[in-house]
């Protein structure tokens, strides 16, 4: 069974700092690529950054510069590390994978809000 667990979320200060934690488990995370989602109040769910297996990384324009997407595939675990927060930065943030088959999975969200 497929599980995806995120922590690490809060309430900072813009300008402030956060490293989210996406713990996995139930599918051999070291060769499934990984991605970070957010969702804020009214608005689509956005990728924010993905990982591949190899490590090669992705990041949406609006945090290039800003946030890290790194992962431990000895712990299972996928990070976010996001500096330089900005309000518009407030949001769930969701852990993803996909499957080659089109399945895809999320974790529960973990609250991110940034007061200017």
């Amino acid at each position: 069974q497929v599980q995806l667990v995120e922590s690490g979320g809060g309430l900072v200060q813009a300008g402030e700092s956060l490293r989210l934690s996406c713990a996995a488990s139930g599918f051999i995370f070291s060769i499934n690529a990984m991605g970070w989602y957010r969702q804020a109040p009214g608005k689509q769910r956005e990728l924010v950054a993905v990982i591949t297996r190899g490590g090669e990384t992705n990041y949406a324009d609006s945090v290039k510069g800003r946030f890290t997407i790194s992962r431990d595939n000895a712990k299972n675990t996928v990070y976010l590390q996001m500096n330089s927060l900005k309000a518009e930065d407030t949001a769930v943030y969701y852990c993803n994978t996909e499957w080659p088959n089109g399945a895809k999975y999320w974790g529960q969200g973990t609250q991110v809000t940034v007061s200017s």
